[in-house]
């Protein structure tokens, strides 16, 4: 199965990448939904990363921000080294639900941060875009004291329809879609797949089994040790 799923990425011309937190974990990112994630050691998550808490509370929102969400020191791994290897020789795009930049760090072309990310930070006053180094420091800009935010799609928020109408367009252009690092099971992100390239091939690469309601390869393995043997030559 390994070996087909190679020779897919191999021969493919048009990959989509679908992928979620399990690519970042390798980096030491961790996993909200995990057993030891971000949404189990915080039973109040959800809420804490809403619109609503932001509106109501803006100084405890940046203060769970900056305790759980940024690791300025993480590094890409191997996955988005491949992955970002593929997209520069125009054989490749990804669609991330991630938000950690990873991907931008490993010069990933045709690139859709569908939940936006956590280093493009803009003033809600001004709109101006300030270094994410100064958000750290203060949630307040130093023009013109606004309230930064990062550019990120909040719980009761909406997707970006920019990012939308981009993710659309790569899945139908695809002849393979490769999910990895992902459950699958948020939406509007698992819904994207329905406007794939319907002669698309799917393949999934996760440690955990994929239950789709459509003919796909599994690889059920660690993304890691699948990729390490990509060859992107």
């Amino acid at each position: 199965m390994e070996n087909t799923a190679q020779e897919l990425l191999a021969t493919s011309q048009h990959i989509v990448f679908m992928t979620g937190a399990g690519v970042s974990t390798p980096s030491g990112i961790p996993d909200y939904r995990s057993k030891n994630g971000l949404y189990t050691e915080h039973h109040n998550a959800e809420y804490y990363l809403s619109h609503a808490f932001l509106q109501d509370h803006p100084e405890d929102f940046y203060k769970y921000l900056k305790e759980n969400l940024y690791y300025p020191e993480a590094k890409p791994n191997v996955i988005h080294e491949k992955m970002a290897a593929l997209t520069e020789q125009g054989r490749a795009s990804v669609i991330t639900q991630n938000i950690d930049n990873l991907y931008n760090v490993a010069n990933t072309k045709n690139l859709v941060e569908f939940h936006g990310n956590l280093y493009q930070i803009y003033c809600t006053k001004c709109k101006q875009h300030v270094d994410w180094q100064d958000y750290l420091k203060s949630p307040y800009h130093k023009l013109d004291h606004g309230y930064l935010r990062p550019n990120v799609v909040l719980y009761d928020e909406g997707i970006g329809q920019m990012n939308v109408q981009r993710a659309v367009t790569y899945l139908q252009q695809a002849d393979l879609v490769v999910i990895c690092g992902t459950s699958f099971r948020v939406y509007p992100f698992a819904g994207l797949i329905d406007y794939r390239n319907p002669q698309a091939q799917v393949l999934a690469i996760n440690e955990e089994p994929l239950q789709l309601p459509f003919d796909f390869t599994m690889v059920q393995q660690n993304a890691v040790d699948f990729f390490k043997d990509v060859n992107v030559g």
